[in-house]
């Protein structure tokens, strides 16, 4: 698996989690706050397609997971 393949699913499993976590009929409801978490995760995936900066891809270079290449 690539390192964009991981960040996208990375990314994809906190989405879910957190809005299943902040959502108010959600089965496992914790609290609102947890949305916060959600709009934290978009404004990364936001800014990291204009600056190609992305601390997870950072952290999975240094474990040693490849990049695609094109």
């Amino acid at each position: 698996m690539t390192i964009e393949r991981i960040i996208l699913a990375v990314a994809g499993a906190f989405i879910m989690l957190s809005l299943a976590l902040g959502w108010a009929s959600s089965p496992v409801f914790h609290h609102e706050y947890w949305l916060f978490f959600t709009g934290f995760v978009g404004l990364n995936l936001f800014q990291s397609a204009f600056t190609g900066f992305c601390p997870l891809a950072i952290i999975l270079k240094a474990l040693g997971f490849k990049s695609a290449t094109a």
